[in-house]
């Protein structure tokens, strides 16, 4: 399944939002050379994520092949900056985009029940306690983990608590043909978190299976999830029920 619209209005402009993106895409143009080597290679073992490697679990100059023409060598000691840096790095165009368009499409609406400043502190603390999900999970790992996405689950974890019954217009694929459901937000962030949950089963001591960290997009839904309650602004969440009861004539779902 793949969203692709929401019925859920914002009042606030999604300030931080536009933000993160435009911060995401300079970073895969300025830093990762738009996916080219050697910047794309570079960027991702000096700036990624290595379990390994942060927890001081592989020896210093231990090479781990990311692909066919290119290999990590880990550093003498953890970089601590990895778990922030690696939020903002991509291994493809598809990964880029993907997590973009997830991230514009549930952002603004936590955004709008948080307020900004709020919304900068909740995304780097879902980001970290996936990152944290992550190195937990598989801890002797070599391969960089890198993306958005973990920050991005905590975006939607806060998203099915704040909103369950916003319906989320979602492309389904069946094959070859592809059909259009809506669907309330709880039962198509609920199913997509059990995909996560049940890919990372395999991943539990050991490397992700294809380069996906599917405990980070665990961990980062929790996070957001567990998190809400104590982010979001009373304020404006009364705000959204009292323009969404106008703007309907029904109670705010």
């Amino acid at each position: 399944m793949f969203p692709y619209k929401d019925e859920n209005p914002t009042i606030l402009t999604p300030v931080v939002t536009l933000t993160l993106i435009v911060l995401n895409v300079a970073c895969w143009i300025f830093v990762q050379g738009l996916g080219t080597e050697p910047a794309l290679s570079q960027s991702v073992c000096q700036l990624g994520l290595i379990p390994a490697e942060f927890l001081g679990r592989a020896p210093a100059g231990t090479a781990v092949r990311i692909s066919d023409s290119a290999a990590c060598i880990l550093g003498p000691s953890p970089t601590w900056y990895a778990p922030l840096t690696s939020m903002f790095l991509h291994g493809s165009w598809f990964h880029l985009l993907g997590n973009m368009w997830f991230l514009y499409l549930f952002g603004d609406n936590v955004e709008d029940a948080m307020g900004h400043l709020r919304f900068v502190v909740f995304y780097s603390m879902t980001g970290l306690a996936a990152a944290a999900a992550q190195v937990l999970a598989s801890p002797g790992s070599g391969l960089p983990m890198v993306g958005a996405s973990g920050a991005i689950s905590g975006v939607m974890g806060a998203y099915v608590i704040l909103y369950p019954f916003v319906r989320v217009h979602t492309l389904v694929f069946l094959g070859l043909l592809i059909t259009r459901v809506a669907l309330p937000a709880y039962l198509m962030l609920g199913y997509w978190f059990l995909i996560q949950l049940v890919g990372g089963l395999p991943a539990v001591g050991g490397h992700a299976p294809g380069g996906v960290a599917f405990w980070a997009h665990v961990g980062g839904f929790l996070a957001g999830a567990l998190l809400v309650p104590f982010f979001k602004n009373s304020e404006f969440v009364g705000r959204r029920r009292r323009a969404a009861a106008y703007l309907s004539g029904s109670r705010w779902r």
